[in-house]
């Protein structure tokens, strides 16, 4: 199968939507499937370029309009997209984020061409504002293009059939991963004496509850064994850096800025509990990550999150500064009162071969892996205000046995394969069917559409289908 991966987002760039398409590539490309990637020029790095496991990236020179995107033309990238698509003989075209304009025009052009068309929504967005308004337009009028959609959380897919107005029935749940070898415990560099590190991984800005933050931090002022860690940048640095300093607490809360992806596991082996303040998220990277580190994680409920672990592993609170301190103090307790002996880790992190032998073998049966989150144990966690008894904290390295069992790309791989493979049993659009479909969702959009049609039309004189280069493939070497 020939898939190719279209975003704005995509590495040298650091995110939750690049890792996605980087992870999943490289598992369908084990799985034995054709893998190309576009995306726009970062700077110097352009044209063709290969990376791990001969991962082929497209860095097409088009200019970036607005963080990190490309200005939404709908036509002026067309015959470039349409010459790469043809070239690389791609039988789906698979874009990520409503937020990326490039992902919008090639599900338009792949439509065009007949190819399949997917789509992965990774955000959650409102009806409210102008801006979530014209997002959800846009969305709209390409999900009447696309034969299926994909969300990363229940929630998300209710936001995204409701928002853009699609089928039910044409859009699946196929949640994120995480790589448990890279995000490995280790509790020796956690503090030796009674500190409790509370470590913070994210962008520092309105949507991830900064604001929340700035008024946790200082309830733990006159708590001296109390220390945060906040790894990441943004906007809102300045109001946790005027908070730090009001507060005398400038030993106590460590501003580290942004990092690159594979340090951040450096950080949270150091903390004991993952504090995530988001207002709104389809599905939370980074409090996977932290479960897989063997940090006990206190998080907002809002949107997809409490879908993503399992109570054992994550403690909920309202989306207010009372509650997220109650459900602190709570994980803080935990902490004090555990008594589980953690076995001195291999050289890599991982558990004892013979437990990770364990691991692998529930891995294989499909059984034991879950495919939805009905089978998930139970991640709804009482309210931090209320009188629970705190349960113990579980051993880090079976917090990351745990979390490989529910979470791994090659599950996230071959449930997308399976779309892949339904979408590609379907008959393509016909023209009169697109036409319809755009001037049902949204009737502006169909003078660009009826252009771009027009324009493949000569393009296809210019230069028929036939006298395009086809690309070489690379054999990968068997590991």
């Amino acid at each position: 199968m020939r898939i190719c991966m279209v975003s704005d987002f995509f590495y040298p760039s650091i995110g939750g939507v690049e890792e996605h398409v980087y992870n999943l590539s490289q598992m369908l490309l084990s799985l034995g499937h054709k893998i190309v990637v576009l995306t726009h020029a970062y700077g110097d790095c352009s044209g063709i370029r290969y990376v791990t496991g001969y991962l082929k990236v497209y860095y097409l020179p088009i200019k970036v309009c607005y963080n990190q995107c490309i200005l939404p033309t709908a036509v002026c990238n067309l015959p470039m997209l349409r010459a790469v698509l043809l070239r690389e003989r791609v039988e789906v075209v698979h874009g990520h984020s409503a937020f990326s304009a490039l992902a919008h025009e090639a599900l338009m052009v792949g439509s065009l061409l007949g190819l399949k068309t997917v789509f992965t929504d990774h955000s959650l967005f409102g009806f409210a504002d102008l801006s979530a308004a014209l997002t959800n337009n846009l969305l709209e009028v390409n999900l009447g293009m696309v034969n299926h959609a994909i969300c990363v959380s229940h929630i998300g897919k209710e936001n995204t059939v409701l928002r853009a107005r699609v089928a039910k029935n044409r859009v699946s749940v196929i949640p994120n991963a995480v790589d448990t070898a890279l995000f490995t415990p280790d509790p020796q560099q956690r503090p030796s004496n009674d500190i409790i590190n509370i470590v913070v991984a994210s962008r520092l800005v309105y949507r991830k509850g900064i604001d929340l933050l700035a008024g946790i931090i200082p309830r733990f002022k006159n708590t001296p064994n109390v220390n945060f860690i906040i790894v990441g940048d943004g906007p809102k640095r300045d109001l946790l850096e005027e908070i730090r300093e009001k507060t005398n607490m400038q030993e106590r809360v460590q501003m580290v800025g942004a990092v690159e992806h594979n340090k951040v596991r450096d950080f949270l082996v150091r903390g004991h509990i993952f504090l995530n303040t988001s207002l709104t998220e389809a599905y939370c990277m980074a409090i996977v990550e932290a479960a897989s580190c063997g940090l006990q994680v206190v998080s907002t409920s809002v949107g997809g999150i409490p879908e993503v672990l399992p109570k054992s592993l994550i403690l909920l609170a309202e989306p207010e500064i009372d509650a997220i301190y109650a459900a602190i103090l709570t994980a803080i307790d935990r902490h004090q009162k555990s008594s589980f002996k953690v076995s001195p880790p291999v050289a890599n992190g991982h558990l004892p071969s013979e437990a990770n032998g364990k691991v692998k073998r529930r891995r294989r049966k499909k059984a034991d892996t879950p495919t939805s989150p009905s089978q998930l144990p139970s991640s709804s966690a009482p309210p931090a205000d209320q009188n629970s008894p705190a349960e113990p904290v579980m051993c880090p390295y079976r917090c990351n046995e745990l979390v490989e069992t529910l979470y791994n790309w090659e599950d996230v791989a071959l449930r997308t394969v399976k779309v892949y493979d339904r979408v590609l049993q379907e008959r393509s659009f016909t023209t009169s069917e697109l036409v319809f479909a755009v001037w049902q969702h949204g009737s502006w959009f169909l003078v660009f559409f009826v252009v771009a049609h027009f324009l493949m039309h000569l393009l296809e004189l210019w230069r028929p289908r036939k006298r395009v280069e086809l690309a070489l493939d690379i054999q990968r070497t068997p590991s």
